[in-house]
């Protein structure tokens, strides 16, 4: 039997990589996730299924592809026909909780048609991906800004924080020179400290919702999504984190000039976003960059407060820890800002497990994927695998042993940027605007709809600074490159959901074993 009995999934919102001291960041020190690291494994070649928000989350609660799950961008409902997280664990006696962001968006038309009533104990479950809600916190959700009585501005009004929206006024906000309030909706405000206090801020605050719910819940096996809102935009950064770094500690930025001169259509059109034109700046990186390593060291802070307290009370022997991002952030590489296309800053995240069992200080270079982690929580709570509808593989095998014979060739990652102004600049309906990315041990090949592909060769170029998408010597890789592709599409994905391959293999040819005649003389 294993020695997991919980599991805490533990997801920063857009958390680059690289902005890890165990990742190599030379100036921002993470040493309460650097032990994590060090008692656990590290990936080093971890993806997600979309580099923004919504899909990428639904691809970690579903165990599924984007193309598969179908909510391929933000505010886009997830399919009431899509199973979830708790979905697969709650019947094996686990309780499946949120504390935190999901950034789901319910199928409310199916849940009308189906007269499933959303206030109903069903009705909840399937309006929050499987979770139950234990505190669900977008930060950005809508009703954040029309909805004052949201839990986090019901704390900071308890608090003594006072206006019509808190969230925005005291904890992502500054104070000008005359006492103004500063939006930091602006990035230009980052350069400044949130008015709140460092103790009432998202990040503690969300920890302490954490250690909350592990003491109500006793005993008793449960599965804790711990999802931070940081350090996601607004990038505001409360004292005394906003003063521990400067523009003389951010990381140089991986672009270089050549890049500009003609970049790939799709590219291009992602630089005009506002984002991109103020990233390519240096003045936005400076002010932006201290305020996000900021976040990050108080978040390394907040962990070391929540790990302190289950050591204390003794769940650090029976749970399983999992640390991980939704996707990263450009922060200015290759003249970008923001997510959503391809490059590693973009798509690779930081990946640790850790817990009873786990091979301790292991760092793995193997392709893994989001998608990976439901058949992880199966595998190690003694559920059933292979599953119809899961679409990742268990890591337990390389946690345990380091490596796995035929483990996957290539990882993939899917865009939608149907909703955004480079659909505009282009010219596109609503239907041209895909984009898909295979990622294999030596190269990552970007295959967008209507337009040329890309190609980075990822042993000499790690950076992703030499585009040979359209150098004809490496035609014929990017031929098999787009085959693998045109066959993931109709072999990789599994879109028949309600029915294992076992049981399609136990009904072969089996008709007339029923009684049931056909074509014979």
């Amino acid at each position: 039997m294993s020695k997991i009995k919980n599991i805490l999934f533990i997801m920063a919102d857009q958390l680059r990589w690289d902005y890890l001291s165990c990742a190599g960041h030379k100036t921002l020190k993470t040493p309460t996730i650097d032990a994590l690291a060090a008692r656990g494994t590290r990936f080093t070649n971890a993806y997600v299924q979309s580099a923004i928000c919504g899909p990428s989350r639904v691809s970690f609660y579903t165990g599924r592809y984007v193309t598969s799950h179908g909510a391929t961008w933000n505010q886009i409902p997830l399919s009431i026909g899509e199973w979830g997280l708790g979905d697969y664990l709650r019947p094996l006696g686990v309780r499946v909780a949120l504390a935190g962001k999901t950034h789901m968006v319910a199928d409310m038309a199916s849940m009308e048609k189906l007269s499933i009533q959303p206030e109903s104990y069903e009705g909840i479950l399937t309006a929050q991906a499987g979770f139950e809600p234990y505190i669900r916190d977008d930060g950005l959700h809508p009703d954040q800004l029309t909805n004052p009585d949201l839990a986090y501005n019901q704390y900071l009004r308890n608090q003594g924080y006072d206006g019509e929206n808190p969230w925005h006024s005291w904890a992502n906000a500054a104070e000008g020179d005359d006492g103004e309030i500063l939006s930091g909706w602006y990035m230009r405000n980052c350069n400044k400290p949130a008015r709140i206090k460092a103790e009432h801020s998202e990040t503690p605050w969300m920890t302490d919702q954490a250690m909350k719910f592990m003491e109500e819940q006793g005993d008793e096996p449960w599965c804790l999504h711990l999802s931070y809102i940081k350090p996601h935009w607004p990038y505001m950064a409360p004292e005394p984190y906003f003063s521990n770094f400067n523009k003389n500690d951010i990381p140089k930025a991986n672009r270089q000039d050549h890049e500009l001169d003609n970049p790939h259509p799709v590219v291009k059109a992602f630089m005009n976003h506002a984002e991109g034109r103020n990233f390519a700046r240096e003045e936005t990186r400076e002010t932006v960059i201290p305020a996000y390593m900021a976040l990050i060291q108080q978040l390394d802070d907040e962990l070391a407060h929540l790990f302190e307290f289950m050591e204390k009370n003794g769940r650090l022997n029976d749970t399983l820890i999992v640390f991980t991002s939704d996707h990263g952030d450009y922060l200015g590489d290759h003249w970008l800002g923001e997510k959503e296309l391809f490059h590693d800053c973009s798509t690779k995240i930081p990946l640790i497990i850790a817990g009873p069992d786990i091979a301790e200080g292991q760092v793995i270079d193997e392709l893994v994927e989001a998608i990976d982690l439901i058949p992880t929580f199966l595998d190690s709570l003694g559920g059933t695998l292979p599953n119809p509808r899961l679409e990742g593989r268990s890591l337990l095998p390389l946690l345990k042993d380091g490596k796995v014979e035929n483990w996957r060739d290539y990882a993939i990652c899917e865009l939608d940027y149907s909703h955004r102004g480079a659909r505009l600049d282009l010219g596109l309906d609503v239907n041209s605007c895909k984009a898909w990315m295979i990622r294999s041990e030596n190269w990552k090949y970007i295959h967008y709809l209507g337009y040329p592909a890309q190609l980075f060769d990822m042993i000499s170029d790690p950076l992703e600074l030499n585009d040979l998408g359209q150098d004809p010597a490496f035609a014929n890789i990017r031929e098999e490159f787009a085959q693998t592709l045109f066959d993931w599409h109709l072999s990789g994905r599994k879109v028949r959901k309600t029915i294992s391959d076992q049981d399609v293999e136990a009904r072969t040819d089996s008709w007339q074993k029923k009684g049931v005649i056909f074509g014979e003389w």
